[in-house]
């Protein structure tokens, strides 16, 4: 059915309010599940807060594309490619609401699980969403859409901002050139990022994006880290993810830190001279930090750590750990933690961790190998004196919980360049591969496929975006954050799944770079807080809101 550009934000202003009174439905549902309870109760009922946050989290992205198309259309830059994108991602996620929500491949949120069944019903027959629904994603506009991807076209991604955009074409063209050709070697090879990459990351400022310019950051903000991110994690995961270190070191130390301590580490970390680390998780103990059990003991000469740690990213090459730790054992839960600055000797390969009281074993991992995870061990390792996070003990939890905001936001720009590197290779094998006769791109399920990568990268990108901006304006945006990591990870799971499916058997092949999207993809899932916490964070948040 043809409609007006104006006829099609209306029907979606009109189809988000009523996204939002289901929401509103499943919120009030869960609150009487949970009424009185306490953190047990709250784990009991997972199966339906979880759900409920999957439904706000859908509700959420399908406004924030309306505003990314509204503001376009203003600008008169909503292009056809735009338009049909918010019609088939409103179709595909107006379907999932109505009808059954994956929260993973084989946990799907039903409306009568929640006991919404009438709300969902209602939600059907509104006449917004019933015509999204019928005309959203079909097989004409999925065509139509394909149609448009043959000839090059795509979304807009423009941010209104010139600084920006300029950002994001600068490294675009720097991933693609130095990172993308060697991604798949690197890979392979089970290497490190060069040092020379990571040296010119530096040059060109990825490690001091946030970080204020008195400290010789760039002081761009969150949504200039988002796009920094996603270029380069669509180049490679582990491109992106060597700013993840500085992004947690850098807010950490410009928030708590003292002055003499921002003096000293912000403008190395800006610089690239220092690489940090984020030393927080444990074995057996993953989220639950309250449990942490790495002792740090005072004495005349500073701090003496005991303990183990577990998943530390990029620890041997890394300059500064920042070290969560017990200070005080008589505290139980997190009142006991505090944060450790603490320094240590940059690793080689034959000597990953020359510094006495610290050893570490190489965990071995299905993919993001270009930064390596290991298993560390401290005995007696030392830790200056004046190496507490703020000059105070006991605040390490909360100084690490007001980073969380801004790390999911970064992991959900990295799962945003994932996607589109999925999307891109996908593609590329969709047009070059010919079977019967034909290129695979002209099989009407591979185009499907790729019609539904790309609009769902949209989808996510506009949510990330919208958490960023949010972080930008100074608001709390816990929420916000979680919900972009769950929907980001989400898409750049099924975005790599689908490129491998459409190589068939290549895709399965080591030597494809398919194979290698599939294992990097596969962690969003789990770090920074796996899906199902995050779905917590967010269910949590929301009950406990106001409104």
């Amino acid at each position: 059915m043809e409609v007006t550009v104006g006829d099609l934000l209306v029907r979606a202003g009109a189809a988000c309010v009523a996204a939002q009174n289901y929401v509103h439905a499943a919120r009030t549902a869960c609150r009487v599940r949970v009424a009185g309870g306490d953190a047990r109760a709250l784990d009991d009922e997972q199966r339906a807060l979880h759900g409920f946050a999957w439904i706000a989290t859908l509700a959420q992205s399908l406004d924030a594309v309306r505003l990314w198309a509204k503001q376009l259309d203003a600008e008169g830059a909503l292009a056809p490619i735009d338009a049909l994108v918010l019609r088939v991602g409103f179709g595909e996620y107006l379907a999932q609401l109505a009808y059954a929500l994956p929260m993973s491949q084989n946990e799907l949120v039903r409306p009568v699980d929640l006991g919404i069944a009438d709300a969902a019903r209602a939600l059907a027959v509104d006449a917004a969403v019933e015509w999204f629904l019928t005309e959203g994603n079909n097989v004409a506009t999925r065509a139509a859409l394909m149609a448009l991807i043959e000839a090059d076209a795509r979304p807009s991604e423009g941010l209104g901002d010139e600084t920006l955009d300029m950002v994001r074409a600068q490294f675009r063209t720097f991933a693609a050139q130095r990172i993308a050709p060697k991604a798949h070697e690197w890979h392979l090879a089970d290497a490190l990022i060069p040092i020379e990459i990571v040296n010119e990351m530096a040059n060109l400022g990825v490690f001091g994006v946030c970080i204020h310019p008195d400290y010789g950051g760039l002081g761009l903000g969150k949504l200039a880290m988002c796009v920094v991110s996603e270029e380069l994690s669509r180049g490679w995961i582990c491109a992106g993810s060597l700013g993840t270190r500085s992004e947690i070191a850098g807010e950490l130390i410009g928030e708590s830190g003292t002055p003499e301590q921002k003096a000293y580490w912000l403008p190395r970390l800006a610089s690239g001279e220092i690489l940090p680390t984020a030393v927080f998780t444990e074995p057996d103990v993953g989220s639950d930090l309250a449990s942490l059990k790495t002792r740090a003991v005072r004495d005349d000469a500073g701090w003496s750590v005991t303990g183990a740690k577990n998943w530390i990213t990029h620890a041997a090459r890394a300059d500064l750990m920042t070290l969560l730790v017990r200070t005080n054992p008589a505290e139980r839960g997190h009142a006991g933690l505090s944060m450790l600055l603490a320094a240590k000797t940059r690793g080689t390969e034959d000597e990953p961790f020359p510094d006495a009281g610290i050893a570490g074993s190489e965990i071995a991992v299905l993919g993001y190998r270009g930064m390596r995870e290991y298993a560390l061990s401290f005995d007696d390792f030392r830790v200056a004196g004046d190496g507490v996070l703020g000059g105070e003990e006991g605040k390490g939890f909360r100084q690490l919980m007001r980073t969380f905001e801004g790390a999911r936001i970064q992991t959900a720009a990295r799962a945003i360049g994932v996607g589109w590197n999925a999307f891109d290779v996908g593609l590329g094998y969709a047009r070059t591969r010919r079977q019967f006769g034909r290129s695979l791109g002209e099989f009407p399920r591979v185009a499907d496929k790729l019609a539904l990568m790309l609009t769902e990268q949209v989808m996510a990108r506009e949510l990330t975006y919208a958490a960023a901006r949010r972080k930008d304006e100074g608001r709390r945006c816990d929420i916000e954050a979680g919900m972009a990591k769950l929907l980001a990870a989400r898409v750049a799971w099924a975005n790599a799944d689908a490129a491998v499916q459409i190589h068939g058997g290549n895709g399965y092949a080591l030597e494809y770079e398919a194979s290698r999207i599939l294992c990097d993809a596969r962690i969003l899932n789990i770090f920074e807080g796996a899906a199902e916490i995050q779905a917590h964070v967010v269910a949590r948040g929301l009950l406990s809101a106001a409104n």
